[in-house]
């Protein structure tokens, strides 16, 4: 009779996901950092059981990364053989007093702290006892799923009801992989870009050369993809060094998301623009407050944009492009901000840049060690802070019969970028949430602080109309 074989089953990690698995530096890890607050207790048991019945039916939460360092080794997703789920969730206790300061030092601590690449790359860290309720605290690793994938992950592990009925049996759908996906091993169609831009800048030639041989973009995208690669650096403020290892999570208390609506309704404009509006303003009031000079300062953000069509079932991988629209910090009046904005922010939504910046990334994963480790910084010196906006469940929803009360999670930066700014919606209301380097914004608190006064500023100005 022949044995069964023991050798751990693999399979290739696409291209995209290498991308993002070999971003990571000691300054910049690679981690969605996500936290979870609970009206009612919930127990070690209880977290464990609903991970290993809704976040293990995906397979990629049960491998390891083989070969994760650059080189040209193939990159393989591991199924880990005796993977035991205690070692990825841990119970945690807070210092005293236990309050909010406390537990934000404590996500600071582990948004600086990598995880064990010899195992998978995720990992829950619950506080029991969280003034009258618990807090979960998730990390997981970039090269797993993008952030909506991700977030809609976190999403899975709970009930619309305190008392859900019985699960269905599972219908397989949630072992498709990125790799299996045409869309995202395949390389993303565009056209070549002409010898005579490279003319124009010969002392990047070699290095632009090779990355556009590798990226195969082209003529239909020259001119998004000339703008960004030959825009200048983002100016020198506050907000962008040298970066250290030690990082600051900071995040809001809820706005009601009916007020960010009238804000809209009465400016003409999105609820994002709203809220890029007094983020914006944010950053300008800390700038200011730190004797920063203004002027018509204009920075750069990174924004994902989701690639996925609205009805993809949930899988995982990274199916995003990057655009980097221009924040007009120098503008002190928050409606003519607002109006600069909107208008930037259309402009943005017309053009195929996100298309092009996934297919960067796709040969970034590709491309030798030397290359890739060029073309992060380069981008890192084209924006000052990566923004995103994620719309949440609009009803109040339930893990292991406990109420969510609220959540908030914190993207990653790459490269040269020390600041990462989230936006997310749930149940009406609105959380923002900042991440910063220490040796660079040592009080992210200060940013919150102001985007509340712009935002109130905003909202006191349609009520005396």
């Amino acid at each position: 009779m022949k044995e069964k074989s023991t050798v751990p089953e693999r399979e290739p990690m696409a291209n995209v996901d290498i991308a993002w698995l070999h971003m990571e530096t000691p300054t910049n890890l690679m981690m969605i950092t996500g936290i979870l607050f609970f009206e009612k207790p919930l127990t070690y048991d209880q977290l464990v059981e609903v991970l290993a019945e809704r976040l293990l039916k995906f397979k990629r939460f049960r491998q390891r990364v083989v070969n994760y360092q650059k080189s040209f080794k193939q990159t393989y997703w591991e199924t880990v053989p005796d993977f035991d789920i205690h070692e990825h969730v841990v119970r945690e206790e807070l210092p005293p007093p236990g309050d909010h300061q406390a537990l934000q030092e404590h996500v600071s601590k582990l948004m600086s702290t990598p995880l064990d690449f010899n195992k998978p790359l995720w990992q829950f860290h619950l506080i029991e006892d969280f003034q009258g309720g618990s807090a979960v605290i998730g990390r997981l690793h970039h090269c797993i799923a993008d952030g909506t994938a991700l977030v809609r992950v976190l999403l899975s592990l709970t009930d619309e009801t305190a008392d859900p009925p019985a699960p269905p049996p599972p219908t397989g759908v949630h072992e498709k992989i990125a790799a299996e996906d045409p869309r995202r091993s395949a390389s993303v169609k565009s056209w070549g870009l002409g010898s005579k831009l490279l003319k124009q800048h010969p002392q990047r030639k070699e290095h632009l050369a090779k990355w556009l041989q590798y990226a195969k973009l082209g003529a239909g995208a020259v001119s998004t993809l000339s703008k960004l690669v030959f825009r200048p650096f983002d100016p020198k403020t506050l907000f962008r060094g040298n970066l250290g290892v030690e990082k600051r999570a900071a995040w809001s208390k809820p706005l009601p998301l009916n007020d960010v609506k009238a804000i809209g309704k009465s400016l003409g404009a999105t609820v994002n623009d709203v809220l890029l509006t007094a983020m914006v303003g944010g950053l300008r009031r800390y700038l200011v407050q730190h004797g920063q000079t203004i002027g018509k300062l204009n920075i750069h953000a990174a924004v994902p944009v989701n690639l996925r069509p609205v009805d993809a079932p949930l899988e995982m991988g990274n199916y995003f492009g990057l655009v980097f629209p221009s924040l007009p910090v120098g503008i002190e009046d928050p409606v003519k901000r607002l109006k600069v904005l909107h208008r930037r922010m259309e402009a943005i939504k017309r053009s195929p840049e996100a298309m092009v910046t996934f297919g960067v990334l796709q040969a970034m994963g590709m491309a030798p060690g030397e290359l890739e480790s060029f073309i992060v910084n380069f981008l890192g010196k084209k924006s000052t802070a990566v923004m995103t906006n994620v719309p949440g469940p609009r009803e109040t929803i339930y893990l292991a019969g406990s109420p969510l009360k609220s959540l908030m999670f914190w993207v990653p930066q790459s490269g040269r970028v020390g600041m990462g700014i989230s936006i997310l919606s749930y149940a009406g209301q609105v959380y923002l949430g900042v991440t910063t380097d220490a040796q660079l914004v040592p009080d992210p608190d200060t940013i919150i602080e102001g985007f509340y006064e712009e935002f109130d500023a905003l909202l006191m100005l349609i009520k005396n109309d």
